[in-house]
Order: structure tokens, then C-alpha cells, then sequence
């Protein structure tokens, strides 16, 4: 039952993490200022929502770095 739920829980915050990575916007040269990404760049710095986008981020990686080492806890023990 904890196995079902940690893989349900995985699956979503798998899925979260794509989705709140590809809010941020691009700091460097990359493939982000192929779009026009460089011209938002140089904006003033970080708002009060980008900083709780970082933290949403952080708190669900540290969520799927649970969950993948719980699960891996849980298959080793099997």
C-alpha cells in the first residue's frame, strides 16, 4: 500500500517539477534567448513571485527526493 503511494506521489511531483522548471525564466545564453528569452533577461532582478516559484520548486524536488529513495528503501527491502 505505501509502495502504491509513493509511486502515485512520484508520479506527481514528477510531473510538477516539469511543469514549474519550464515556468522559470532562462538566466543564460542558452536555448531560451533563441526565443526572445535575452531580452527579458535583462529586466530588473528577481520579483516576489519568481522567488516563491524557487521555493515551490525546491520543496517539490526535496517531495521527489523522498519519494525515489523511499521507494528504492522499499524495493531493497523486498
Amino acid at each position: 500500500m505505501i509502495e502504491v503511494v509513493l509511486n502515485v506521489l512520484l508520479v506527481l511531483s514528477s510531473a510538477l517539477l516539469v511543469v514549474l522548471i519550464l515556468l522559470h525564466r532562462g538566466k543564460g545564453g542558452g536555448l531560451s534567448s533563441m526565443f526572445g528569452g535575452a531580452a527579458s533577461a535583462s529586466l530588473s532582478g528577481s520579483s516576489v513571485v519568481e522567488k516563491n516559484l524557487n521555493r515551490l520548486t525546491v520543496f517539490t524536488a526535496l517531495i521527489w527526493t523522498v519519494c525515489i529513495v523511499a521507494l528504492g528503501i522499499l524495493i531493497k527491502v523486498d
